[in-house]
């Protein structure tokens, strides 16, 4: 694919530090059975060999764009810059250490065809450890599917867990929310706001696998370090401050998202609600996508087709 064509699909990879595992993420994106796409690497001035297996995946395949930060510019930057150089009619951003099935990109966009008002569509998700091997599997809960904005919203404020940001999502939309920022669970109030614009959709085959292990960038033992680790500035911000803005961020999610004004208030009434239960059990966790994610052994009959393209 030369330059001058403009792909269907933009996949975004921030990544910083992430030569252990990022060239087999890198062999999944690419070797996915939809290929009209592009993928876009923003390298956040990493100190490893990340900008040497960048540059020789890219002297390869010209569907891949990588641009390298003259700094660390924090984690929320370095994503919002991969969701701004996209140019594809949809998106979906990557993990570096995470693994995705070959079929994953094109059943979700089987799905988002199919479906105008679907703003969204992910897949079954497994987890993996560092070697590969499946250790759990996630059960989606959460009722993104329901035509109802106030009841979307209702549960991504009330179930724990969820990848959906990690999902493929219409741009337009994506260009219409505000950017991941760098407060206390950022990624909630995001996915949020993007269910305040449409329903999501999830494909009921196991083709996301995300990897755990004790180097993933989204733990840290105290608020204010992951935190830091989104935005360097907010290594002297303060619990409150951090936790306050998550907060805030809700409001103007709803503040911002196309919905009528009984929607609005139904929002604002699950929001309040929400808080005064958060409240009185005195809950804060800090994990990525809104609490624990819930999670099962898999059982024996579980196929995992992942790609097998060589590394380069």
């Amino acid at each position: 694919m030369s330059m001058s064509t403009v792909p269907r699909v933009s996949i975004g990879l921030p990544v910083y530090n992430g030569e252990n595992f990022l060239a087999q993420a890198l062999d999944a994106l690419l070797g996915q059975s939809f290929t009209d796409l592009e993928l876009i690497i923003s390298d956040n001035a990493s100190t490893d060999a990340t900008a040497e297996i960048c540059r020789r995946y890219a002297a390869q395949d010209e569907r891949i764009r990588y641009v390298r930060q003259p700094r660390n510019l924090g984690g929320a930057r370095n994503q919002a810059i991969v969701g701004e150089m996209a140019r594809g009619e949809l998106f979906k951003l990557a993990a570096h250490d995470d693994l995705y099935g070959r079929d994953l990109i094109a059943r979700c966009v089987e799905v988002l065809d199919a479906h105008p008002d679907v703003v969204l569509c992910h897949a079954d998700m497994a987890f993996i450890d560092a070697s590969g091997e499946i250790i759990g599997r996630y059960d989606y809960t959460m009722a993104t599917d329901s035509p109802s904005a106030p009841e979307r919203f209702r549960s991504l404020l009330r179930t724990d867990g969820g990848d959906d940001e990690y999902g493929v999502i219409r741009t337009e939309v994506l260009r219409r929310v505000r950017a991941v920022d760098s407060y206390h669970n950022p990624g909630r109030p995001y996915v949020a706001e993007i269910a305040l614009h449409g329903r999501f959709e999830q494909v009921p085959e196991l083709l996301y696998f995300r990897r755990d292990h004790p180097d993933r960038g989204d733990r840290s033992p105290t608020i204010s370090a992951l935190c830091a680790r989104m935005d360097p500035r907010r290594a002297s911000h303060s619990n409150v401050r951090l936790l306050g803005e998550y907060v805030l961020g809700y409001f103007r999610a709803v503040h911002r998202a196309p919905l009528s004004t009984a929607d609005r208030v139904a929002c604002y009434r699950h929001l309040v609600g929400w808080l005064a239960s958060r409240a009185a059990n005195r809950s804060w966790r800090v994990a990525r996508g809104g609490g624990r994610l819930a999670w099962r052994v898999p059982t024996p009959e579980v196929d995992v087709a992942l790609p097998e393209r060589p590394l380069p």
